[in-house]
């Protein structure tokens, strides 16, 4: 099991990753509503403005406040 770091200490599992996305697109935007609703998004951006969205296979949508390039999977 790896960890990958999605800002502020946060770490999330790289082998549940299905996709990782910007998160300024209507698409992303559309996913990450939909995931707060159903209370399956996970906000670990610590207060600052999301620029990734990471969907997990599970389900989840985890938002990242680091650019998706600084994500190293």
């Amino acid at each position: 099991m790896k960890l990958v770091d999605v800002g502020y200490g946060n770490r999330i599992n790289s082998d549940r990753i299905v996709a990782v996305i910007g998160a300024d697109s209507a698409p992303a935007k559309r996913v990450v509503s939909a995931a707060k609703d159903k209370n399956m998004a996970i906000d670990a951006t610590c207060g600052k403005k999301t620029k990734t969205v990471i969907v997990m296979d599970s389900g989840h949508i985890v938002m990242s406040a680091k650019n998706s390039d600084s994500i190293e999977i």
